[in-house]
């Protein structure tokens, strides 16, 4: 068990995500950021679903109870186990006893800690991603506790990665969508050529910006949407939905993010520049 002495401003269990009921208004969830969870998974032999924590701008504490091998990664955060420092994307075995601290947020928004086997929370519909309307737990708490099995021997063949960084980065790909047709060649400029700032509003369930463009006057059916579908509304609001978005929606979807861009989107925080390109 891995005990939370501290839980941190917001910090989940996540995998590669709930598949097949968004039919029935189920989002996806699973990590924000795919990319750094496929890394961690990577240097510790895990098959690709493994649950690890996702830890979102400040950390927790938190105590081993069992041996195993952990790996961290994301954002970049002032990180101990047992009060020395350790790096991301590195291997590091820890003991029964030993307590891992987050402190200080340097760069990105959303850390990732890794676990050996991954963690052993309930699966819900296929996942073990936290989604509170179905697993009735949105995040961690303290005092409570996250299973996991015990490694005591492992030989990493890699131990240490070279991850090229995905943080701070302002571009975001994008594709077109199924309303891309309907934008003026006004608001095609005005996408493309301006930079935007991420507002205050933005979680696992969508990103907004501070600026606008022109809106549109289009009606149209509820359709069905993706994580990194772009959305325009009436007054102009560029709205991406995240990993924990609504499966259907009733505004314009005007673009689509690539996968690589819904990690880079999700370590960007209030204030930081974005510009999109289209591929």
């Amino acid at each position: 068990m891995l005990n939370i002495i501290k839980s941190g401003f917001f910090t989940t269990v996540q995998d590669t995500g709930r598949f097949g009921f968004r039919d029935k208004g189920v989002p996806v969830a699973g990590a924000m950021d795919s990319y750094t969870v496929s890394k961690l998974n990577s240097l510790l032999e895990n098959v690709e679903d493994c649950a690890v924590l996702e830890i979102t701008m400040t950390g927790p504490k938190l105590e081993f109870e069992l041996d195993t091998y952990i790996v961290t990664g994301g954002a970049e955060m002032s990180v101990t186990l047992n009060d020395l420092a350790i790096e991301n994307y590195k291997v590091y075995k820890v003991k029964s006893g030993d307590v891992l601290s987050y402190g200080k947020l340097i760069k990105g928004f959303r850390a990732y800690l890794g676990i050996k086997d991954g963690f052993r929370t309930a699966s819900v519909l296929g996942s073990r991603s936290f989604y509170k309307p179905i697993t009735e737990q949105d995040c961690i708490k303290k005092m409570s506790g996250l299973p996991y099995t015990e490694c005591k021997m492992f030989g990493p063949k890699i131990s240490k990665l070279k991850v090229d960084s995905i943080l701070n980065k302002g571009q975001l790909e994008v594709y077109k969508g199924p309303e891309y047709e309907l934008l003026t060649d006004k608001q095609l400029a005005q996408i493309f050529y301006k930079e935007f700032s991420v507002a205050n509003e933005n979680n696992r369930m969508a990103y907004q910006f501070n600026e606008t463009i022109e809106g549109n006057t289009f009606s149209m059916l509820t359709s069905a949407t993706l994580p990194g579908t772009i959305q325009l509304t009436p007054a102009g609001k560029l709205i991406i939905l995240m990993k924990d978005g609504q499966t259907t929606g009733g505004y314009p979807r005007i673009l689509q993010l690539s996968d690589m861009a819904i990690s880079i989107l999700s370590q960007n925080k209030s204030g930081d520049l974005i510009h999109f390109k289209l591929k």
